[in-house]
């Protein structure tokens, strides 16, 4: 599990994940495993050898679809519920209220008062 306060994720928000596979594939040499979403779609773990490196998002046919292809980055929270009331007294947005992955953990989406999105995230325990 990750730290309160570090980053522990990164994601890919694309709506061409086939071109992002070979570009990572080719220029890093990143491995890749899809999985299919709870919601529908596919969700791509990309691997470094063994490790998760990071995600690959397919924002096609989502509320997304019009977004520009970005990373997006997760940070972890000890809980993120408690954590979005904070950010709220803080002058922060939720742009995404708390929702559960299975398996990998609660997470939110937050805006800072700048107007920078991140989202936080209290991970599943380990099974």
């Amino acid at each position: 599990m990750s730290d309160h306060g570090t980053f522990c994720w990164n994601e890919l928000m694309t709506g061409d994940p086939a071109a992002a596979k070979q570009f990572y594939g080719t220029a890093i040499g990143w491995t890749f495993e899809d999985m299919p979403m709870p919601q529908g779609g596919t969700y791509t773990v990309a691997k470094a050898g063994d490790t998760m490196a990071g995600g690959i998002f397919n924002t096609a046919g989502t509320d997304m679809a019009n977004l520009p292809e970005h990373w997006f980055s997760y940070i972890a929270v000890d809980d993120v519920d408690a954590r979005c009331a904070k950010a709220k007294a803080a002058g922060g947005r939720i742009a995404r209220e708390p929702f559960d992955v299975p398996g990998v953990g609660r997470i939110a989406i937050i805006q800072q008062p700048g107007g920078g999105l991140v989202g936080w995230m209290t991970e599943a325990p380990p099974q």
